[in-house]
């Protein structure tokens, strides 16, 4: 009877012991879940992100209506927010940091990191701590934060489901790379006139004036006889889609003071059937080291990009090979450019 009771007290605990450690198990693999849910299943229901980068710059990411915008109400590019959603979408649990290796990158991320926070509905639900790439450079080492579990102490390795990759570019603050760089979104119906003046080699200058169907091109007030109807739509279907290629971070605000201070070579104004006018200032790029002929100076111009001011004052880079479509009469019209030897990008476009 003895070995019975022994027997059964022994059963019991064995049973015991093993529900306990069932139940530690279920704990340990919530526990695990709640560290690594960094995905966001409904980013429809995002609407609201702010991004803190390394250098403690903070920019803020508004959803209005089905559209993205700036902290102001600024536009944005879309595709560069569809990106952040994506991996807000698709980022998954990589695997647990060695044990060795979790103060070094706890203390790291904790002097440096970027910072997600992420708001539905709006409320906040879940903070990102962007770390360092992993070894592989395959994924991301995170930490997270969330409205639900709050915060975890250990980071963890994530990657996307659907690519392989770092993630962390996706998540920047700099308000110029968040910005629309689109100057030209229109099409002709709604073109009234284009101005093209060259300051420097006025032959070059013309003006293209649209009245119903009817177009026609002036040089120097003169109109243009022979003006195939067919290149003047080709060239005011150009204004579609023009676009500036690199924000500034090359002139301070010393030297952007001065270089507007210059003549352009060349101001383009485009005047829109219902009233609105754009006239861009264009300002040509000195290559860093000119060639020395003789006692003279011989200035070499950047060929592949210029200044441009935009309307609100703003200076940014633009691309030759997007502008010439644009500044470029005498391959769509019957100018008088006699005198005239070289045309910058010229033969670009003509061989297109």
């Amino acid at each position: 009877m003895k070995k019975l009771i022994i027997l059964i007290v022994a059963l019991l605990l064995v049973g015991g012991l093993g529900y306990y450690a069932m139940t530690l198990s279920e704990k340990a693999g919530q526990s695990d879940l709640e560290l690594i849910d960094f995905a966001i299943e409904d980013i429809e229901s995002v609407d609201k992100i702010v991004i803190t980068d390394k250098f403690q710059r903070k920019y803020t990411l508004n959803k209005s209506g089905d559209r993205w915008e700036g902290p102001n109400g600024e536009c944005v590019t879309q595709e560069k927010v569809g990106f952040v959603l994506d991996a807000f979408k698709n980022i998954k649990f990589k695997g647990y940091l060695s044990d060795g290796s979790i103060d070094h990158f706890t203390k790291m991320m904790s002097a440096q990191n970027i910072k997600v926070e992420i708001f539905q509905n709006g409320e906040w639900t879940k903070t990102w701590y962007i770390g360092p790439s992993t070894q592989d450079h395959m994924g991301q080492i995170m930490l997270l934060d969330s409205k639900e579990e709050g915060k975890s102490s250990v980071p963890v390795e994530v990657e996307l489901s659907n690519m392989k990759g770092i993630i962390d570019p996706r998540f920047h603050a700099d308000p110029f790379e968040w910005q629309c760089t689109d100057i030209f979104k229109i099409s002709m119906n709604q073109i009234k006139s284009v101005d093209v003046k060259f300051n420097d080699e006025p032959q070059r200058s013309f003006k293209v004036v649209k009245d119903g169907q009817d177009i026609d091109v002036y040089q120097s007030g003169k109109l243009l006889k022979d003006v195939k109807t067919q290149s003047a739509y080709v060239y005011l279907n150009n204004y579609q889609k023009v676009h500036w290629e690199k924000a500034n971070y090359v002139l301070d605000e010393k030297g952007v003071d001065s270089l507007k201070k210059t003549t352009p070579f060349c101001v383009l104004t485009l005047k829109e059937t219902n009233g609105k006018s754009t006239a861009l200032k264009m300002y040509r790029i000195i290559a860093a080291a000119n060639e020395h002929a003789g006692l003279a100076d011989v200035v070499n111009p950047d060929l592949n990009s210029f200044w441009c001011e935009l309307p609100n004052g703003r200076l940014v880079k633009c691309q030759y090979f997007v502008f010439n479509p644009l500044i470029m009469g005498h391959v769509y019209f019957p100018l008088d450019l006699t005198g005239i030897t070289t045309i910058d990008g010229m033969r670009e476009l003509e061989d297109k």
